[in-house]
């Protein structure tokens, strides 16, 4: 017996509230665009600079305790935060120590850092240091440019293949899903204050990629249905279209959600942040290409006017593409 999602021939109209389902993703993203403002991101070391020092301890974590113990050693900004995972013992403690790095310094002097571990050592004596990581301002500022950059190289490059593909207004939809993908996740780091670095960055380019994916198989029935179906009105040929891939986007939708899912819980807390980014980014893909994409290819409309055929012999418009 094989496993059904969804029935096999569904008839939901997807435009039933499209003015409320498309004011609500404007909404979204006009609210994550504030929060980014208001509240910030809670960026990692490698967009901020500093030094993150990871410690290990068979004592119970009192970060009060570390907290004070390192209060009067005027360095930078510190964070301390105590890091859960299931995966770890009964008695393995995790915490992670932020030090921002001083204003004019590429990062936190060897002398600081061992200072710092002195004193952790001092109210605590089982703690273990298993990893620094530092990463100057310089650097953490040329990583900022080069990963909006590469959102932005990514965006454009699926909007110029979608525009060859099919047509401008399949394009201006399919980007437009895409840039609400990605605004709407940065906005729940915002809101949330999830740790943002460069894991992020790669998910939200990881999100790009999926949700193109879902897109562009809708696009190419409906172009399909465009020939199939000449007289038949754009909302109901664009509802027929939706329903007709449903199982297929629920199936997609569904097998990566759980293959992350189990990444999250016991994946370790390394990746945690890149992996919620990715959950959240399948729930919000899977949406936009429903109720984002196909809305604004509504809106703008379609050609559908005979094309003169062309002689026997005569390539397709479409062949380079293929080749």
């Amino acid at each position: 017996m094989r496993l059904k999602l969804v029935p096999e021939k569904t008839n939901i109209d997807f435009f039933r509230a499209q003015f409320v389902t498309f004011g609500v993703s404007v909404v979204m993203v006009i609210a994550s665009i504030l929060l980014v403002f208001t509240m910030g991101l809670n960026l990692g070391i490698d967009f901020r600079g500093g030094t993150t020092i990871r410690t290990e301890s068979t004592s119970p974590v009192d970060v009060a305790t570390y907290r004070a113990a390192l209060a009067g050693l005027d360095m930078g900004d510190i964070s301390i935060t105590e890091v859960f995972d299931p995966s770890f013992r009964p008695d393995q403690h995790v915490t992670q120590i932020r030090i921002e790095a001083a204003q004019g310094a590429e990062a936190v002097s060897p002398e600081g850092i061992a200072t710092v571990e002195a004193a952790m050592e001092a109210v605590d004596p089982a703690i273990k240091f298993t990893s620094v990581e530092s990463v100057g301002p310089k650097v953490s500022s040329e990583l900022i440019t080069q990963a909006l950059l590469a959102i932005a190289a990514g965006s454009l490059g699926i909007l110029l293949y979608v525009w060859m593909r099919f047509e401008w207004q399949f394009a201006v939809g399919t980007v437009a899903a895409l840039l609400h993908d990605v605004i709407v996740t940065v906005g729940i780091f915002s809101l949330l204050q999830l740790k943002f670095d460069l894991t992020i960055v790669a998910a939200l380019l990881t999100i790009l990629g999926y949700s193109v994916n879902d897109t562009v198989v809708i696009f190419d029935r409906l172009r399909e249905n465009l020939a199939k179906y000449k007289q038949m009105p754009l909302r109901e040929m664009m509802n027929l279209t939706a329903n007709e891939t449903l199982s297929r986007t629920i199936m997609t939708a569904t097998t990566t959600f759980i293959a992350l899912m189990v990444l999250f819980i016991w994946g370790g807390d390394v990746i945690r942040g890149f992996v919620f980014a990715m959950l959240f980014g399948v729930v919000i893909g899977t949406y936009s290409t429903l109720y984002v994409a196909k809305n604004i290819v509504l809106f703008l409309g379609v050609d559908r006017s005979e094309k003169p055929k062309k002689e026997r012999g005569t390539p397709s418009e479409y062949a380079h593409l293929d080749n």
